[in-house]
């Protein structure tokens, strides 16, 4: 898994890492509901960087604190990013909008004739730009350079930008995204965005916040009750947040640019039908594990839906 983030194990001077007092640890961590108990202790350990560091990491996490906020990272497409108290944690079924993304831009338009670039220009060639809106801590964003920048997919090149309201994860976003070369901005949705943008975005990625308000205190407590309310709460059918970005996106995307967008099985036929209403030929990509709308701007290379 590759890291930008510095890591240590620093078991080997950890009293409460023998064999006997990982035990106890993993004990400790299955009694408070830590259903993976055996990982979070190894992971606890790794983190630690004394005894004291230690227990103070394993009582925030007693006391329900997101094992990614106690250690400082989350693992997203196989990459560590870092995250913060007060941050959404990015889920791995959000990979999914990653890889669709990496697809579309790695290859031509449907239907396009052999030779015809994808986003972006010729590989090698102008960069393709990419923005990850609701960013969070901006995995998103860094998953996809990270992707496009594997020899597989011929290196492409990548403007990166990201952009959330929440300063706390503005500041968090910064230190993924800003030592790839990009640039994190503050604001409501594209109210953040530098003009400049405007019609040239190739990848909108947008994790937007799609629980429905009355379902909030059902979640996890986890999530309802240590990530903010503005990355949960998608508003009475949870698709608010969506629509106003579905309904700007045209404005912001290039001639054959794409907006990908996560959101549940049960929600999509209202998402795609925000998309089309913006003039977006939109389609759905589903796993088992997650659902996604992907809207093309109709035009120069614009995928059919």
């Amino acid at each position: 898994m590759t890291s930008a983030l510095p890591t240590g194990r620093a078991e080997d001077t950890i009293e409460g890492s023998t064999e006997d007092g990982t035990d106890l640890l993993v004990a400790r961590l299955r009694a408070a509901g830590c259903v993976f108990a055996e990982e979070e202790a190894a992971l606890l350990v790794e983190a630690a960087t004394s005894t004291a560091h230690l227990e103070e990491l394993v009582r925030r996490r007693v006391d329900g604190l997101p094992l990614e906020h106690v250690v400082g990272w989350a693992e997203f497409h196989g990459l560590r990013v870092a995250v913060a108290p007060g941050v959404f944690v990015p889920r791995r079924r959000t990979e999914l909008l990653v890889e669709e993304a990496a697809r579309l831009v790695a290859g031509p338009p449907d239907g396009a004739p052999a030779g015809t670039p994808g986003p972006g220009g010729a590989a090698g060639g102008d960069p393709v730009v990419v923005l990850d809106l609701c960013c969070g801590c901006g995995a998103l964003g860094v998953a996809l350079v990270r992707a496009l920048a594997a020899p597989e997919r011929d290196r492409r090149p990548v403007e990166l930008h990201a952009a959330d309201v929440e300063p706390a994860a503005v500041a968090c976003a910064r230190r993924n995204v800003e030592p790839l070369g990009g640039r994190v901005h503050e604001g409501d949705l594209y109210a953040a965005l530098p003009g400049t943008l405007r019609g040239r975005v190739d990848v909108l990625l947008a994790n937007v916040p799609y629980v429905p308000t009355d379902a909030i205190a059902l979640m996890p407590p986890e999530a309802r009750d240590h990530e903010p309310r503005v990355a949960l709460d998608g508003g009475p059918d949870g698709l608010a947040v969506l629509r106003r970005v579905a309904a700007g996106a045209p404005e912001w995307l290039a001639a054959g640019g794409h907006l990908l967008v996560e959101t549940s099985e049960r929600q999509a036929e209202a998402a795609v039908a925000a998309f089309e209403a913006a003039g977006l030929a939109a389609r759905v990509v589903a796993t088992e594990e997650a659902t996604a709308v992907v809207g093309s701007l109709r035009g120069v290379g614009a995928r059919p839906a």
